[in-house]
């Protein structure tokens, strides 16, 4: 348990630009590393906790509760919330006293495609849990079309890429 809340502590202070910049590397923390999960089981876990209604973070509770029940919930999203909430209040105390210094608006400019590269490799690993493959390919390209195109809930998109790949890996 203390290994879980120490590992998603330090992902906690990572997760610039939300809990999907990080996905990469919780994935390899709790598939590859600690081998707590299988790569279908971790993108099972993700996908239930888009389709629930709540913030992100529900992937850290679900990780938690599969590992350890009930405790293991708690002590995941303390882990995934407690370091980030701490940071994000001091942060915002001190960013707030250099509201018009020119650096820190370059700073927010230059954190901007930081958080997006983050977001597309989180797509990517949530897209190949078992390697990349025309079919991963296939589904995860158009659901980006589909996304960018469109204004059609995203969970439409989630529930017909679900079904593409029932019936393109059955």
């Amino acid at each position: 348990m203390l290994d879980l809340f120490l590992h998603f502590a330090l992902l906690s202070l990572l997760a610039v630009g939300g809990i999907s910049s990080i996905m990469p590397e919780m994935q390899r923390v709790v598939v590859e590393t600690r081998e707590w999960l299988s790569a279908s089981e971790f993108t099972q876990l993700f996908a239930i906790s888009q389709a629930a209604p709540g913030p992100n973070v529900l992937i850290a509770s679900l990780i938690g509760w599969k590992l350890a029940g009930l405790s293991g919930a708690v002590v995941a999203l303390a882990g995934i919330c407690g370091p980030a909430v701490l940071l994000a209040w001091w942060t915002g105390v001190v960013w707030e006293r250099f509201r018009m210094a020119p650096w820190r608006m370059m700073v927010q400019r230059a954190l901007a495609p930081v958080s997006v590269g983050f977001v597309i490799a989180g797509g990517y690993v949530l897209a190949t849990p078992e390697g990349l493959g025309w079919r991963n390919a296939l589904i995860a390209g158009a659901s980006a079309a589909s996304l960018y195109a469109s204004r059609i809930n995203p969970l439409w998109i989630l529930g017909t890429g679900g079904f593409a790949g029932w019936l393109l890996f059955r």
